[in-house]
């Protein structure tokens, strides 16, 4: 009995020890009082504690004594990880070294630091930013008549060309001294979100100069001369811009990029034996790319006649061209899902550039991969997370809108149980998606460029948006799908999947980029790693991969410790913030952080370079990663807003959905690891009371439908942003309007068929039955015509559009029909 209390006891201080990552000192004095006590006390043969003394003696020296450990142990690691280690491509490590590590380090690190989130600067837009909401934004939007845009035209008016030039919209991110509006991320967020509530071709038309493309290059890497002609022309209009990466046989894999440039001399406007480059490039899916007047290229760059530098192959280049240069040719349409945006390819045969067209400069070249990477990650944070909460935010508002309005049996179709779990799925996901969008473009505002989580934003809005306006057709039904002016669902839903391919397809984002990148970039000591093996100085290289070598063995000791612990308790006696509501979400939510930096390191050390190709294990474990960034994101949105008594359905839904998803995930990693006994170790420490979290209620689902199905501050806080036109024939506006009379109509018709059930009244009918009512006095006369007045508005909402057999026009002769010309275009 006392063998077995003395082992619980040194287990139970090995075990805190671990939790508070004691250092090797302290952890040599443990184990040296233990030996001590049991020399003294214990019943231990003589030989057995000389032999422990010993061993404990040697292990102390080894680990204590830095010189000593580099040379017996971290030295040959050294030598084995160099060559072991998976080779990383220049573009790859230009990838890793783009963009900073914010919040996604904070919950590598399997302690995050919940009151550090909770102090971050809360966005706001400033008084210049909401009048302009107010005002351009809200007439841009009035202007937009997405039917006709998508359905008859095919672009942009050329008036609304004129407006979105004349207000500024293409300057957004342009600094006000070059003639820009300077917003900031949160402001360029907010319009794109709400003009994607009525129209795509709108939002995206104004999105491309705003995001990645030539503007952003330029403010970031441009010569002073190239800034001062070029931005403000782009802010006025004067320019537009489209950038050309994508090509027929390299999409994402940039260094399979066949586009290439020869640094030479040549004859340019009339100067000869100008420096310069000469290209040849074939671009396809550019977005605006047919209306450009100026072209962004990422081209790969060679010297052979070094007339720049000693190296050959200069590496992926970025250069500022206009479309009026001789050799480009500029190709027809695409046509990306019956949307309206100009997207199209083009290409380029023997065009020669001035050196000074590279963006930059000549001592930009070669630099145009890490250009792009650090670009994208400010970008893909903003334009297609605000895309995606567009649509969730419209369906929201119109699909909790027209549940309350579209009657079966008697009762709105948004009381029904099946119904009511679209609607949860959708408040609560619409919740969680814009709780990511304004906390990422705060990080963006704080000057931030948070590569990894960009990823996570672009790929988990991008699909909850799916999600969203899938359950949103479904509840719609035959009103979703018959198109025409009526249908404010159809056009979003079939070019969700645009923003799903663009600016990283979603697959390569969820399966190769997100932890892959992660796992590196915000890993607190993987990457010193992986630089201490490319450290030439034989000396150093040692003392570096030494110090994080073993820091990073005391961190997934202290992870794996703190998984079991908080897996026993539930994470109950760890000291967060929140309220009475949320308390419980941050100890899970820290309590999985330490799970999932456990199971990534073990995850590393057991596959290694094979990681890179297991690629379902790679998504898993992004998956928790991104998961626990959308409940920060989720937990700070509630604490920011004045933790809403009526928001709470929609925080406990999501976070709670988030949580057995991230379950679910653990699952799937431990079902599929090659080591089957190190997946039943790793199962054991992360569940060891077993998986035990469930998905959200039926009762909690309900609770979030009914906000969506009526008028309310928490409806209201959900939907915010949505364009709700003045005009009160619109079909959005229209809606509203049916639903306030729906709800008062509800009133009504419990007195009718209160009366009709005591057999005061009779009728076949509602109307009937209303009608008697009045005559018998139990409603007025204004209940009846209120009722009339419920009963046309529903009418007019459930409404679709019909057309004459031949949709009013010979097809043929309208594609034959004349289009503006290209000069017409771009004037416009």
């Amino acid at each position: 009995m006392e063998i077995l209390a003395g082992v619980l006891i040194a287990l139970s201080i090995a075990w805190a020890l671990a939790y508070w990552r004691a250092s090797a000192a302290v952890w040599t004095g443990a184990i040296a009082v233990g030996l001590g006590l049991l020399s003294a006390y214990g019943s231990a043969p003589r030989p057995l504690m000389v032999t422990l003394w010993l061993a404990f003696l040697a292990c102390a020296v080894v680990l204590n004594i830095p010189p000593v450990r580099r040379k017996l142990v971290s030295d040959a690691l050294l030598d084995w990880f160099r060559k072991v280690l998976p080779q990383i491509s220049q573009t790859e490590q230009e990838a890793l070294d783009a963009g900073t590590v914010w919040w996604d380090g904070e919950l590598f690190s399997g302690n995050p630091d919940w009151r550090k989130m909770l102090a971050v600067r809360t966005p706001e837009l400033s008084a210049e930013e909401k009048a302009f909401l107010a005002g351009p934004v809200e007439e841009l939007c009035a202007m937009l008549d997405d039917w006709k845009i998508t359905h008859d035209l095919y672009y942009l008016p050329p008036e609304v060309w004129k407006f979105i030039k004349e207000k500024g919209f293409l300057g957004m991110i342009i600094p006000k001294q070059y003639g820009g509006l300077g917003f900031s991320a949160l402001a360029h967020s907010e319009v794109i979100m709400k003009l994607t509530t009525r129209s795509g071709t709108g939002a995206v038309s104004v999105m491309v100069p705003n995001s990645l493309g030539p503007a952003e290059l330029l403010l970031h890497y441009g010569t002073e001369e190239q800034k001062n002609h070029y931005l403000p022309r782009l802010a006025k209009g004067l320019e537009i811009p489209c950038f050309a990466l994508t090509g027929p046989e390299a999409g994402s894999d940039a260094s399979s990029i066949p586009d290439s440039g020869i640094v030479c001399r040549g004859e340019f406007q009339g100067r000869s034996d100008v420096l310069g480059i000469r290209l040849n490039w074939d671009k396809r899916y550019i977005t605006l790319g047919p209306i450009a007047t100026l072209l962004g290229l990422a081209f790969k760059l060679h010297d052979p006649g070094h007339l720049i530098g000693e190296r050959e192959d200069i590496g992926i280049t970025l250069a500022l061209i206009p479309t009026s240069t001789p050799g480009i040719t500029i190709g027809r349409r695409h046509f990306p899902l019956n949307s309206a945006f100009f997207n199209g390819p083009n290409s380029g045969k023997d065009v020669f550039i001035p050196m000074e067209w590279v963006i930059g400069g000549v001592e930009r070249v070669g630099q145009g991969w890490r250009m792009l990477m650090e670009c994208l990650a400010a970008g893909r944070s903003i334009s297609l997370p605000a895309n995606a909460v567009g649509i969730a935010k419209l369906a929201s508002l119109t699909t909790g809108a027209y549940g309350r309005v579209r009657i079966q049996f008697r009762t709105p179709i948004g009381k029904f149980e099946g119904v009511e779990e679209a609607l949860a799925r959708i408040g609560a996901h619409t919740y969680m998606m814009n709780a990511a969008r304004v906390m990422t473009a705060g990080a963006l505002d704080l000057g931030e460029k948070p590569a990894v989580i960009s990823a996570i934003v672009k790929y988990h809005l991008t699909e909850r948006g799916r999600r969203v306006i899938n359950d949103a057709m479904d509840v719609h039904g035959g009103k979703a799908i018959c198109m025409g002016p009526r249908n404010y669902l159809g056009r979003a839903y079939q070019q969700t999947p645009i923003t799903i391919t663009v600016e990283g397809a979603n697959i390569l984002t969820r399966c190769m980029i997100i932890f892959g990148q992660g796992a590196i970039r915000a890993h607190p000591y993987v990457l010193k790693e992986i630089a201490a093996t490319r450290e030439p100085d034989r000396q150093r290289a040692s003392r570096e991969f030494d110090d994080a070598l073993f820091s990073h063995i005391g961190f997934v000791v202290c992870n794996a410790a703190r998984a079991l612990f908080l897996g026993f308790t539930g994470g109950g006696l760890l000291n967060v913030p929140g309220g009475a509501a949320t308390r419980r979400y941050y100890r899970q939510l820290t309590r999985l952080s330490a799970a999932f930096a456990f199971c990534a390191d073990v995850t590393m050390l057991v596959l290694g370079g094979q990681l890179k190709r297991k690629e379902k294990i790679s998504a898993r474990l992004g998956d928790i990663l991104s998961l626990v960034y959308l409940c920060s994101a989720t937990l700070k949105r509630f604490e920011d807003e004045g933790r809403q008594d009526s928001d709470l359905p929609l925080l406990e839904w999501s976070l709670q959905d988030a949580v057995f998803g991230m379950q679910t995930a653990f699952g799937g990693l431990f079902a599929n690891l090659p080591s089957r006994s190190l997946a039943a170790l790793m199962r054991s420490v992360v569940f060891p009371g077993g998986a035990r979290f469930a998905p959200p209620s039926d009762e909690l689902g309900h609770k979030v439908a009914s906000l969506l199905l009526e008028p309310s501050e928490a409806r209201e806080r959900l939907t915010a942003g949505v364009y709700i036109p003045a005009n009160p024939e619109e079909p959005v506006a229209q809606l509203e309007s049916a639903l306030r009379a729906a709800i008062a109509a509800e009133a009504v018709y419990a007195k009718v068929f209160a009366a009709a059930r005591h057999k005061q009244i009779e009728g076949k009918t509602p109307d009937e039955l209303a009608a008697r009512a009045e005559e018998r006095g139990v409603i007025g006369k204004a209940d009846l015509e209120l009722l009339a007045r419920a009963k046309q508005l529903r009418r007019e909402a459930i409404m679709v559009d019909d057309f004459p057999p031949d949709f009013g026009k010979d097809r043929a002769e309208e594609h034959g029909a004349p289009q503006p010309t290209l000069a017409e275009r771009r004037s416009a």
